[in-house]
């Protein structure tokens, strides 16, 4: 398995490491609960540099073009400094992954993509670059990132480097100088709260871990695992690759079609993709809420109040902020409707479940301004 830079240092702070996606990651330090807890309250910090890294950089108009044709969302419509939620499809419609496009200047673009598919995604641009006008470079092993995330983020880490970040907007990125580098941070996460994702050099990346937590320890910062992240993204309603987001899922069935945007010149799958977008898949993502006594997993089977089946679990966890078990599932669109009773089959059992389209929890992260 491949390790992070921060590997032996999260063994010393006896974190459980676990397999994910070929890298050996923490999944809780103190306990997932705790950890979770932590981040919707105080702040929390997680590893992320096992997520992949992909510049793109040359001649503007050529990149533009392929951007545009190889995701969904609107690139040209990305200005120098802002972050865009985005996602490569694939000739069929589906999903290669979703990614933070990060927009630098007319001439260099940076992809954050997924751990366990950064490589394909390199693999999926290589394969449909036509110019040699501009490059296409894999630095996943060279770059650190770490994210700090909850409502006391934005104070720790602005004191921590002695100076305010409240010009950085949500979903918008700065350049900054740090020991002799200069250090991308990113107004983004994938918790729901506000907070920050942290581009660096390893050793740059090893000092900030290792000082946040040793200086801001008081202030309720705690270092997070794969466990909590996942209870915090459910939480928030953020769709995973692998679970809700696959490579035979539109974007649309996926719960992200508003980044679907239609374009003059039609990108890969763009005739299912733009079809899902006006006429609505036959299948949707939603989230759900448990009413009986249990905890959703994903791939458990969903069914009508007839009896009917009518979809499958792809996500699920027990919300230790609301106290009671949450999830995601894919279900045929007539059954989707807020508020429309379902039932869960938890091994061998019936449960009454609510279909719940909006958000589960509302936390600090920012809005755009």
């Amino acid at each position: 398995m491949k390790k992070t830079p921060l590997n032996q240092i999260h063994r010393e702070l006896g974190a459980k490491m676990v397999p994910f996606g070929g890298w050996d990651m923490p999944v809780q330090y103190k306990g997932i609960i705790a950890e979770h807890l932590s981040t919707r309250n105080d702040a929390g910090l997680f590893d992320v540099s096992h997520m992949g890294e992909i510049i793109i950089e040359g001649d503007p108009l050529e990149i533009l073009k392929f951007l545009e044709f190889v995701t969904c969302n609107s690139v040209e419509l990305l200005k120098d400094g802002q972050v865009q939620y985005n996602a490569i499809v694939n000739e069929q419609g589906g999903l290669v992954d979703d990614i933070t496009l990060y927009k630098f200047s007319n001439s260099k673009y940076f992809i954050c993509s997924n751990a366990s598919n950064y490589e394909t995604v390199y693999t999926h641009l290589l394969k449909y670059k036509t110019s040699n006008s501009f490059e296409i470079r894999n630095e996943s092993d060279s770059w650190h990132q770490i994210a700090i995330q909850g409502p006391k983020a934005n104070d720790i880490f602005a004191n921590y480097l002695g100076h305010s970040l409240d010009s950085i907007a949500y979903y918008n990125f700065a350049l900054m100088p740090f020991d002799n580098e200069e250090i991308i941070v990113s107004r983004t996460g994938y918790t729901g709260e506000d907070g920050f994702e942290i581009y660096t050099s390893i050793p740059s990346g090893i000092k900030l871990w290792n000082d946040l937590l040793s200086k801001y320890k008081d202030q309720g910062l705690v270092p997070v695992g794969l466990g909590a992240r996942d209870t915090l993204r459910i939480e928030a309603k953020y769709p995973l690759y692998g679970h809700e987001l696959t490579a035979d899922r539109s974007p649309v069935e996926s719960g992200i079609g508003w980044i679907v945007k239609e374009k003059s010149n039609p990108y890969l799958g763009y005739d299912r993709i733009i079809k899902d977008k006006k006429n609505g898949a036959s299948k949707k993502t939603v989230g759900i809420t448990l009413s009986e006594p249990g905890v959703l997993r994903e791939e458990y089977p969903i069914y009508s109040m007839d009896g009917s089946e009518i979809g499958v679990t792809t996500s699920g966890t027990h919300s230790p902020s609301l106290k009671k078990s949450i999830g995601m599932a894919l279900i045929n669109k007539d059954h989707s409707a807020d508020g429309k009773e379902i039932y869960v089959e938890i091994r061998g059992q019936r449960k009454k479940a609510i279909i719940t389209t909006g958000k589960f929890i509302e936390g600090s992260v920012r809005k755009n301004k």
